[in-house]
Formats: structure tokens, C-alpha cells, sequence
């Protein structure tokens, strides 16, 4: 079964790091009450530059999560469908 994802690049100041987290915490936890995945990766040379996934199992689930987030994603109409690769 395809599933789908969304994608979110963020960039905080060093200042802003431990606020930025503390949120992040919160977003983890609501998108796993969605029934969604959701990870955060920090950019190995560049400290504060994230980049969020959230991935469901369909494009409803994904983006009724996003609609009742508290800091939903900026462009929450990108949505990217993984693409099975023929046999």
C-alpha cells in the first residue's frame, strides 16, 4: 500500500534551538495520536537547519493531522505519494 509524506525545512538560531525542540516535541506527539510518523533531522554541518517528515498511510490522514496541528506545516498542499517501481 503507497503511502504518503510531507516535508518541512525549518532554520532556527542558535538562541532558538532548545525552543525549536521543545515544540518539536509537542508536534511528535500529536502526529502520533494522528496515526502518523513523524521524524526530525537536523543538517549534520549547518546546526538549525531541520528538516520534518510526516508521513500516513494516506493523503486524508496526512492532512486532516496537519489541519489540527497547533504549528501546522507552511505548505500543507504539498504531499508526495511514494511511487511503486514496477517489477
Amino acid at each position: 500500500m503507497p503511502r504518503v509524506l510531507s516535508i518541512q525545512r525549518t532554520v532556527v538560531t542558535p538562541g532558538d534551538r532548545a525552543k525549536f525542540l521543545e515544540r518539536a516535541k509537542a508536534r511528535a506527539a500529536h502526529y502520533a495520536g494522528a496515526g502518523c510518523q513523524w521524524w526530525l533531522f537536523e543538517e549534520d554541518v549547518l546546526p538549525g537547519a531541520f528538516l520534518e517528515f510526516t508521513e500516513a498511510r494516506d493523503a486524508a490522514t496526512l492532512r486532516s493531522a496537519h489541519a489540527s496541528a497547533a504549528e501546522p506545516p507552511v505548505d500543507q498542499t504539498r504531499v508526495y505519494q511514494q511511487v511503486e517501481l514496477p517489477q
